[in-house]
C-alpha cells in the first residue's frame, strides 16, 4: 500500500510542477491538481479514480460553465426520474468495478510479455567461472563505492529451477543452492 501512497504523491507533484508558477503558490493550485489526478483516466484499470470513489464519472467544473451532453440531460430530468437514474449507476458499481479488475489483469499480462520478451534466461553449466551479487545488507557490502560482485566462484552443479550449486575456487562446495538471477558469468 505504501508504494501506491507514493506512486501517486509523485503524480500529483508532477502535476503541481506543470501548473505553479512559482513554488510558493502550490498550496493554491493543489485542489486543481488532485481533481485533474482523482478524474484521468488509469491505463491499468481504464477508469478514474473517482469513478472507483463515487460509482459515476465526475462533473467538472468545466462542464458545469459550458454544459456538456450529460449535464444536460441530467438538469432536464425531474427528481423522481434523476433518483432512478442514480440507483440504476449504483448498481452498475460493482459491475464496473469487475470490469475494472479484469481490464487490470488484461493490462498485467500484457506488460508481463512485453518484459518476458527482452528477458534472456541465462544457462550456465557446469565448471563454469561466475560472479555473484553482493545485497547492501551483505557483510561485504561496504558502502557506495565498493564492489557489486563477489568474484570467482565456479559452478558445481544446476539444478532445476534455475538454481545453482557454487564452489570456491579452492574446491569447496557451497551446500546452498543459489538462485541463477544473482549470477553473472565470469569472463577470463
Amino acid at each position: 500500500m505504501n508504494g501506491v501512497v507514493e506512486a501517486a504523491n509523485k503524480t500529483i507533484k508532477r502535476i503541481l510542477r506543470k501548473i505553479v508558477d512559482n513554488h510558493s503558490q502550490w498550496h493554491e493550485k493543489l485542489p486543481f491538481a488532485l481533481l485533474g489526478y482523482q478524474t484521468s483516466m488509469r491505463t491499468s484499470t481504464g477508469a478514474t479514480p473517482y469513478m472507483f470513489v463515487y460509482g459515476t464519472e465526475s462533473v467538472i467544473p468545466t462542464e458545469v460553465e459550458m454544459p456538456s451532453l450529460r449535464v444536460i440531460q441530467e438538469a432536464k430530468l425531474d427528481d423522481a426520474e434523476w433518483i432512478r437514474v442514480k440507483q440504476e449507476q449504483l448498481m452498475l458499481i460493482d459491475e464496473k468495478r469487475i470490469d475494472a479488475v479484469c481490464h487490470g489483469q488484461l493490462y498485467q499480462n500484457r506488460m508481463a510479455s512485453a518484459f518476458n520478451k527482452r528477458v534472456k534466461p541465462r544457462q550456465f553449466t557446469t565448471e563454469q567461472l561466475v560472479l555473484r551479487k553482493i545485497f547492501p545488507h551483505q557483510e561485504e557490502a561496504k558502502g557506495k563505492f565498493a564492489p557489486n560482485w563477489q568474484s570467482h566462484y565456479v559452478v558445481h552443479r544446476a539444478l532445476l529451477d534455475r538454481a545453482l550449486i557454487l564452489a570456491e575456487m579452492d574446491g569447496r562446495v557451497n551446500t546452498k543452492p543459489i538462485n541463477s538471477d544473482i549470477i553473472k558469468r565470469y569472463y577470463v
